[in-house]
């Protein structure tokens, strides 16, 4: 809270300090979510809404818990932007799919190809996709991601098992077309 309160009453070095303590984790939850190639961007604009908005914060969660969940929202805009676009792109290419196939960097989780996980991750569903990054990557619990994303820990866990088990068949998938040569 006194990080918070000493970013709200201006202090430029109290907003380093946030910056510096937070932005880490937050480029890691946007290249998760957006792609790398987006992420710098966004957590600029993260690092923006933050300062615009710090004077908001009340306290009633921890600060890391209210800055993800003001980053998550951002990323979910950004989305639903880039779906309207990508919408609009394949519209005119009859079909054609020409979504992005974009993945993030960041730490590997376990022993499958980092690549083929990014991949998986970019097509999953927003909602489990989120819930994913921020409980088995970012290491939140149930009740933290459910109130990041104004969901009830239950939905979280609901969603964490429909990422995981969407991530099994696409990575088993992935790994069957590698060894028969397609």
């Amino acid at each position: 809270m006194a990080l918070a309160q000493r970013c709200a009453t201006g202090d430029p070095e109290g907003f380093e300090e946030l910056y510096r303590v937070y932005s880490p984790r937050l480029f890691g939850l946007a290249c998760r979510m957006v792609g790398s190639t987006e992420a710098e961007d966004l957590l600029q604009e993260i690092f923006l809404n933050s300062y615009r908005k710090i004077r908001l914060y009340k306290g009633e969660s921890a600060l890391g818990t209210w800055l993800f969940r003001m980053a998550t929202n951002l990323c979910l805009d950004h989305l639903r932007s880039r779906a309207n676009r990508t919408a609009q792109v394949t519209d005119s290419l009859d079909g054609e799919d020409a979504r992005p196939q974009e993945g993030g960097r960041g730490p590997i989780l376990g022993v499958i190809d980092r690549l083929d996980l990014e991949r998986a991750l970019v097509d999953l569903p927003p909602g489990c996709r989120e819930v994913f990054v921020l409980y088995d990557v970012e290491g939140f619990e149930h009740r933290e991601v459910a109130a990041m994303l104004g969901i009830s820990a239950g939905t979280s866990k609901s969603q964490l098992h429909k990422a995981r088990m969407r991530l099994r068949e696409a990575l088993a998938s992935r790994h069957a077309r590698a060894g028969s040569g397609t």
